[in-house]
């Protein structure tokens, strides 16, 4: 693995470990990055020996999110297309180029990879912000650091919340409308008392307790573990999970399209510095 491979890939025994490699940039997710996740569990899933996967980010942070301002930022980018057949984003005006990227590259792509028959462990520390839940969500546990925060704050832009529209289900309708209308970080026990998380566990000790949870899910019969997987999925798409999510990605776009019709720019003039900080460009 070079340095400039943003995923890195390897296996311990019957586990593969998937890490998001931009840790300069605190792991935000460009198509570039997004592509190579999607190689990488398609290589966990072709791979028999491979039982689990535990996903991870990099350096301080799990992820900030969708890349929105970094160097590497590659939105006008053609790349093959895998989660569905809607026609390629580049040099498409208007909602026709977002929808097409968006419907492809953040819903799509989270909706296929919850689908990967192998159970999957998000290994959280640091930032889990936006674009990054959506990384954590789509996976079957969540193991986080107590130094772990979550948050998604995507409604200062105008937007209600990230593409992958899980909050209801994850953490109950109340509490979503909390999460959202504040935009506000929450910590890793508070997460786990909402039940956004599995676990939580010293920073120092989070890979040696994700790869024990990893091992022992492996010695599970590996026909057993993909039922159960499509099970679980399967009555939360009978809770409205699926459904939820398409209704709420046809809200999202209403409020790109907003943005863009009244300020002519689709994130209300936000970059990454002014989602942190909570003030405007």
């Amino acid at each position: 693995m070079s340095e400039e491979d943003v995923v890195l890939y390897r296996t311990e025994g019957p586990v593969a470990v998937v890490t998001l490699h931009r840790p300069q940039y605190r792991n935000a997710q460009n198509s570039a990055m997004t592509y190579a996740l999607d190689d990488a569990f398609s290589r966990a899933a072709d791979d028999d020996e491979v039982k689990v996967v535990v996903l991870g980010g990099a350096g301080e942070h799990f992820s900030a999110g969708h890349d929105i301002g970094t160097p590497g930022r590659d939105i006008d980018v053609t790349f093959p297309r895998r989660a569905g057949l809607w026609w390629d984003h580049v040099g498409k005006p208007g909602a026709e180029s977002r929808f097409a990227r968006e419907s492809e590259v953040y819903l799509g792509m989270c909706r296929r990879w919850r689908e990967l028959p192998k159970p999957t462990i998000a290994m959280v520390q640091g930032a889990c912000i936006a674009g990054g839940l959506m990384l954590a969500w789509c996976c079957d546990l969540i193991i986080a650091a107590d130094d772990a925060f979550f948050a998604d704050p995507v409604v200062r832009m105008g937007i209600p919340g990230v593409e992958y529209f899980a909050h209801p289900w994850v953490m109950g309708p109340r509490q979503a409308k909390e999460f959202l209308f504040l935009g506000e970080r929450v910590p890793a026990e508070r997460a786990l008392s909402l039940g956004m998380v599995n676990r939580v566990v010293p920073r120092a000790d989070l890979e040696a307790s994700t790869m024990d949870i990893a091992n022992r899910i492996a010695t599970m019969p590996r026909l057993g573990l993909a039922l159960t997987k499509k099970a679980v999925n399967q009555a939360e798409d009978l809770m409205g999970l699926r459904a939820g999510m398409d209704s709420v990605f046809g809200l999202h776009h209403v409020a790109h399209a907003h943005n863009a019709e009244v300020g002519g720019d689709s994130l209300a003039g936000h970059d990454a510095r002014t989602m942190r900080d909570g003030g405007p460009r």
